[in-house]
């Protein structure tokens, strides 16, 4: 039987590397039965199970089904932004703007990336913060790293002044334009890398032919 714990970690879970890895294979036990099961019919008892864990190691760590799915979503979105909207000041705008284009296009498009967003969409009216959450974790976290690395370029000339926020939602927006909606609703499967890189260069050559310094 699995000893349980107590400790200085959110909800009494202590904070060492083990019990940061006990975490891990909750949350990936748990999105394996979301993705299977979906959100409502997933319960915790089946959870613990895929997870190999008991339900009070289960509780200790998260108090409950919504903490799980929450904590599994912004993981994702922290992974998103640390690996997609990390920007090199130093690097030619062009080729910046296209390597986040067609990595947020693959993030969205991911296998089992578009039953998380269902799932959101689902539950976000009965349960609005986790809706909030989630959209300040990703979308709203994309947009506001675009925007500073926007404003550092208008501000160093290499683009004209402009709404900075708005080209930002814009521009991730057309980078996702006729691939990611699709799939939403299973219209079409995955894009091409081809595909991927069409409409990334389009929306790239879109929004420097808009702003691009014509000093």
């Amino acid at each position: 039987m699995e000893q349980e714990h107590t400790g200085d970690g959110p909800h009494g879970a202590p904070s060492s590397r083990a019990d940061r890895a006990k975490r891990r294979q909750i949350m990936e036990g748990a999105q394996r039965m979301f993705l299977a099961q979906g959100f409502d019919a997933a319960s915790m008892n089946e959870i613990a199970r895929a997870a190999g864990v008991s339900k009070g190691t289960l509780y200790v760590y998260f108090k409950s089904k919504e903490e799980l799915f929450e904590a599994i979503v912004e993981a994702q979105c922290r992974a998103q932004g640390e690996e997609i909207f990390a920007l090199d000041p130093e690097a030619d705008i062009a080729g910046e703007l296209t390597r986040l284009g067609v990595g947020f296009s693959r993030f969205l498009t991911r296998p089992g990336g578009l039953s998380e967003v269902r799932t959101v969409i689902a539950i976000a009216e009965r349960m609005p913060e986790l809706g909030a959450k989630f959209y300040q974790a990703g979308p709203a976290f994309g947009i506001d790293s675009l925007k500073s690395y926007l404003e550092a370029k208008v501000a160093a000339g290499v683009l004209e002044p402009h709404d900075c926020e708005i080209a930002a939602a814009q521009f991730i927006d057309a980078c996702v334009s006729t691939t990611f909606k699709p799939m939403l609703f299973n219209r079409s499967g995955p894009p091409t890398d081809e595909r991927v890189a069409l409409v990334v260069s389009m929306a790239v050559r879109a929004f420097l032919a808009a702003y691009a310094s014509k000093r």
